[in-house]
């Protein structure tokens, strides 16, 4: 990757000349410089476009070449002497956009509100004090304080830096963390080099550190590099399935579209006319609204979940929310309360010891990396007479050592005191300390001891942290892995964190809407068990870290459907267990917080996170839940299906409608010597249409349907499509035959007719599409009822009104009225049947189809590819 020289060239310059040149201080800026500047350089963003007036958003939605046809033809039209139809036409079309346009803006300004409420937030020093602001407020020039966790909001300059160490893999591939010191450097080419800055998107995994942002957005580095660093991830599903119907929509509506103007071109029929009605067939029969229609329904959902305490960062997210059926989350603040306290602090002989507390609440008291829960509980337990140690150095904790270690001074004398996984902590010691200041080799005898103590305290649910020290040479001021080795063992420092009451339910609730719950975790299995045991959680399978390493892939999967708990995993076997499942065709949610759980959240189908997670976490995450509860989750996932489900309602009524419009202009376009419909009344057909449909965003949705996860099925839309598509059209067909034959209608008569049958049977339908029950017995929401019969009965009346000659429309006969209740009565009657027997065939097709594949009922993968990995 080719890194630009002038986004490195400020390491080389001296500190205070630089921000005298950008015009700041190590004290940061006042509030009205940062608001100046603000003005000036723009959001702090790369994904922030600046927004255009909505006048030129409106002006987008009419780029629509079909519309641009339209209004040309019209224009002919008008020119020809037809002015009233123009002017009709233009209005039509502007209410149309309106429409589409109005709803759509507001659904993404509830949107954009949401995600405001969970942005990323950094210190930043305004006016000589401390303050939190989100960082798409930091400017050139802002002081930002750094801590581990945290994300670097901006390209900056260190001014401090304490033990900083930086992932910057995003922009070097380096793996490894780079140590990064505030002191002036000659030369540096390139980001790796230039250890004295901080680029944005990299992320600090220990220490702290106060920096002056130089530039910010799209001036980064990362800006620079954004069309290839930050690019969109790859389609979901829905995403695909809902792009798949706008495409076979539109193929058969070309073809449609074609076929009807060859028609009335063999038929001599006036040109110009024709054209404009071919064209304003296409407008009606395309799915313009299915944009609105997605963003208002997932906005609808977002706002939903909102009141549920979660928050949707990325509103794709939604589907595979109601497509989750595995979720794997750590237990601490899931399970458990994540009120952890320091209960027991125990020497080798498993006698309290206030001098293993003091040599733990030092490590946790000078340790500048990922500061844990369980340093907060040792270091609130209360202060030792052990104030007048300094610190030399640090090796900060990583999740592949699960240790840290701090090098102290006291009096000439130097000290390394290491605290981690008791298991790593207890193999690297090669003494103890039976007695104050009396180390003992560590026999086998008293390493049996110790290991015992340490599987009992496990076992009643403590969570363990081994502490042990070294006396090392009083010229050593580094800290290096290397030195923790023949380590004298003091003890356990022994914390409890009380299960939550309600987790079981929550567990139990999200197992019955066939979300399987895998337990994800860095302690060990004794103390997992006994959390699972106190909630009532059935510990189905186990595999430890140490397990899982030794493990073929396939061997992983075929394990996977009976393991519910991983313990002592590594950020990149969290990882590796997420791949596994999703390998087996599972969509798979995360629940994570830690710097440790990046990774995860994006390898999973659903990254959750919580409002107070680190930054790297809440970056990595789709969703962000302001309770760290799994209850919310499972309102959440509730919604999720809700949301898939009234937008497949869309589709369905959407697809049948059309397909059936499609073969009725067909088949009249060969039979009448004049055109079905005016141009002007197709496309006040398609307004009302459409205007009827606004309220399925709002609609309920049967119980029954999102008892099971949910996931997009383009097979059962289309052949939904080419059964009930068809049946609409055999009614046009009776409508046609009727207004000829029963009622004698011209041309005007005709029109007019059909126009308000096709109306009526287009939005009527919903009541029978939007639920597998009876439409007697599922009520739908009252907004989608009112627009659906309001649409229906102003097409009744328009042809009565003042407007009706405008459009063409002649009154009805009453007579009429009559044939069409029957035949709307007739038409969802016969549907409602239909709809039945396909669901019902179709049920039968899908298990039988699942039989031969050899699935199971929760999990996609085959008997047969099970026996295969047995026998691997």
């Amino acid at each position: 990757m080719e890194i630009d020289p002038d986004s490195v060239a400020p390491a080389s310059q001296p500190l205070d000349s630089l921000l005298a040149g950008i015009g700041s201080t190590a004290g940061g800026l006042s509030g009205a410089e940062a608001d100046a500047r603000l003005t000036r350089c723009g959001s702090n963003d790369l994904s922030a476009v600046r927004r255009r007036p909505l006048w030129l958003q409106f002006l987008d939605r009419l780029h629509n070449p079909l519309l641009i046809i339209l209004l040309l033809a019209s224009g002919f039209s008008a020119m020809a002497g037809d002015f009233y139809s123009f002017a009709i036409v233009v209005i039509i079309v502007f209410v149309s956009v309106v429409l589409d346009f109005v709803q759509e803006v507001r659904a993404n300004n509830a949107i954009e509100d949401l995600r405001r409420s969970v942005a990323l937030r950094a210190r930043v020093l305004r006016d000589g004090q401390e303050r939190e602001l989100p960082v798409e407020r930091l400017v050139p020039g802002d002081v930002v304080q750094l801590v581990a966790g945290d994300l670097v909001p901006a390209d900056a300059r260190l001014i401090e830096a304490r033990d900083l160490f930086v992932n910057q893999a995003l922009l070097t591939g380096e793996p490894y963390p780079t140590e990064k010191h505030a002191a002036n450097l000659p030369h540096a080419a390139d980001p790796s080099e230039a250890t004295n800055m901080l680029f944005m998107g990299t992320s600090v995994i220990s220490g702290t550190g106060r920096a002056v942002i130089l530039r910010t957005g799209r001036a980064t580095l990362l800006g620079a590099m954004a069309h290839s660093l930050r690019a969109p991830p790859p389609p979901t599903d829905f995403e695909i399935g809902v792009r798949h119907f706008g495409l076979l929509i539109l193929r058969v509506t070309v073809f449609l579209v074609l076929f009807v103007l060859l028609a009335n071109v063999l038929f001599h029929r006036p040109w110009l006319e024709s054209l404009m009605f071919a064209v304003a067939l296409a407008v009606g029969l395309t799915p313009e609204l299915l944009p609105m229609v997605l963003t208002v329904t997932l906005a609808r959902g977002a706002l939903r979940l909102a009141e549920r305490k979660v928050i949707v960062k990325r509103l794709t997210a939604l589907h595979n929310l109601g497509a989750m059926d595995v979720l794997c989350t750590d237990k601490t603040g899931t399970l458990t309360e994540a009120r952890i306290r320091l209960v027991r602090h125990i020497d080798a002989q498993g006698e309290d010891n206030d001098g293993v507390f003091r040599l733990a609440w030092l490590n946790s008291r000078f340790e500048s990396g990922i500061r844990s829960p369980l340093d907060d509980a040792i270091l609130e337990h209360g202060q030792p007479d052990a104030v007048d140690w300094l610190k030399l150095d640090e090796v900060p904790f990583d999740f592949e050592r699960r240790r840290v270690s701090v090098l102290l001074e006291r009096g000439g004398q130097h000290l390394l005191i290491v605290k981690g996984a008791p298991e790593d902590v207890l193999r690297l010691s090669t003494q103890y300390e039976p007695g104050p200041g009396r180390p003992s080799a560590f026999d086998t005898e008293a390493r049996a001891r110790v290991q015992r103590l340490f599987e009992q305290l496990s076992d009643d649910g403590f969570r363990v942290l081994g502490i042990a020290s070294r006396v090392v040479g009083p010229d050593q001021r580094e800290a290096r892995v290397t030195d923790e080795t023949e380590l004298v063992f003091a003890g356990f420092a022994a914390f409890l964190d009380p299960p939550k009451a309600d987790a079981a339910a929550a567990v139990h609730a999200l197992s019955k809407a066939g979300v399987a719950v895998k337990i994800l975790t860095g302690d060990n299995d004794r103390v997992t068990r006994h959390v699972c045991r106190d909630l009532g959680i059935p510990v189905t399978g186990l595999i430890t870290g140490d397990e899982l390493r030794a493990m073929s892939e396939e061997a992983l999967r075929l394990r996977l459907a009976k393991v519910n708990v991983f313990c002592r995993l590594s950020p990149p076997q969290k990882q590796r267990v997420l791949l596994a499942l999703k390998q087996r065709g599972h969509a798979v949610g995360f629940l994570g917080d830690g710097i440790n759980d990046a990774a995860a959240l994006h390898a999973a189908d659903v990254g959750i996170s919580v409002d107070g997670a680190a930054d790297v976490a809440k970056d990595a995450a789709s969703l962000i839940l302001l309770e760290h509860d799994l209850s919310v989750i499972h309102g959440g996932v509730l919604e999720g299906r809700r949301t898939v489900e009234n937008v497949t309602k869309y589709i369905l009524m959407g697809s049948s409608s059309n397909f059936g419009n499609m073969l009725s202009m067909a088949g009249a376009a060969l039979v009448l010597p004049f055109l079905p419909m005016l141009p002007i009344q197709v496309l006040l057909n398609n307004l009302l249409y459409d205007a009827s449909e606004i309220g399925i965003p709002f609609d309920r949705v049967d119980p029954e349907t999102i008892v099971r996860p949910v996931r997009w099925n383009m097979d059962l839309i289309r052949r939904f499509m080419l059964i009930l598509g068809p049946v609409s059209s055999l009614f046009d067909f009776l409508t046609f035959y009727a207004l000829l034959t029963i009622f004698g209608a011209g041309e005007a008569l005709f029109q007019t007719g059909w126009f308000v049958e096709s109306l009526a049977t287009q939005a009527l339908i919903i009541f029978v599409i939007r639920t597998r029950r009876s439409p007697l017995v599922s009520r739908p929401h009252p907004l989608l009822a009112a627009l659906s019969v309001g649409m229906v009965l102003l097409a009744a009346l328009i042809p009565l009104s003042p407007l009706g000659p405008l459009f063409g429309f002649v009154s009805l006969p009453l007579g009429y009225f009559i044939f069409l209740a029957g035949t709307v009565a007739a038409y969802l009657i016969l549907a409602e049947s239909i709809k039945r027997l396909f669901y019902r065939w179709y049920g039968r097709q899908a298990r039988r189809g699942a039989m031969a594949a050899g699935q199971f009922p929760h999990g996609p993968s085959s008997r047969r590819s099970e026996h295969r990995a047995h026998e691997a």
